[in-house]
């Protein structure tokens, strides 16, 4: 049974930082390409970043370049969305997915964790 359960949100001021985890049990996050996406109460879903399996490429997007990052522990099987530089506008709930293709696509994920909540406030 595939279960990917999110972790590390919380509370913090604008300006500052929080490291979300996706950690997976049942199958081998490094074999995958897998989303972080996130949704704030009243707006669509963003996806926000992606690790790809091919040549590890990834994507952010423009309202989080330059300030989050994703990376794999593969030991730890599991995959980290550091945010950095934190905006009022980032909070939101936060979910990791498995993609179905090796791609960074928009669409086609299939397992979604629970989710975290993030909210950057004073």
């Amino acid at each position: 049974q595939v279960q990917l359960v999110e972790s590390g949100g919380g509370l913090v001021q604008p300006g500052g930082s929080l490291r979300l985890s996706c950690a997976a049990s049942g199958i081998t996050l490094s074999a995958y390409t897998i989303g972080w996406f996130r949704q704030a109460p009243g707006k669509e879903r963003e996806r926000v970043s992606c690790i790809s399996i091919i040549r590890g490429s990834t994507y952010y997007a423009e309202s989080v370049k330059g300030r989050f990052t994703i990376s794999r522990d593969n030991a730890k099987n599991t995959v980290y969305l550091q945010m950095n530089s934190l905006k009022p506008e980032d909070t939101a709930v936060y979910y990791c997915a498995r993609a179905r293709s090796g791609y960074c696509s928009e669409n086609g994920y299939d397992y979604w964790g629970q989710g975290t909540q993030v909210t950057v406030s004073s």
